[in-house]
């Protein structure tokens, strides 16, 4: 890559990347504590507070997914170090997305497979 376009773009990187996740923590944290209000005030009944509280039942497998994005990325990045290809081939990125796409097909399956055990 150019010198002078990685100057450019490495800061722009940085501070997106950095205001980006200021943003989502904010807006957690916000949800959160308004959520919070709203049912220590009263304004939310039994109903919706069953919604609140389903909503977090549904994310029961973030963590595995998460996991296994992890896991199959870094299994990529162990295979293309033994690899020996050209700086211009784009065969280290395609082998990282195939790889994180397994990853996610396995949580995908894995998870459906769950849902049809509760039905």
């Amino acid at each position: 890559m150019d010198h002078n376009l990685m100057e450019v773009l490495m800061p722009i990187a940085i501070l997106g990347s950095f205001g980006t996740a200021i943003y989502f923590f904010a807006r957690i944290m916000t949800d959160y504590i308004l959520k919070k209000k709203m049912i220590e005030k009263g304004f939310v009944n039994d109903e919706t507070q069953a919604i609140f509280k389903n909503h977090a039942a549904e994310n029961k497998y973030s963590s595995l997914k998460w996991g296994l994005l992890a896991f199959f990325g870094g299994l990529s990045l162990i295979i293309m170090e033994y690899i020996p290809v050209r700086p211009e081939s784009p065969l280290p990125y395609g082998l990282f997305s195939v790889s994180v796409s397994v990853g996610f097909l396995i949580y995908y399956f894995f998870v459906k497979k769950e849902s049809e055990k509760r039905l």
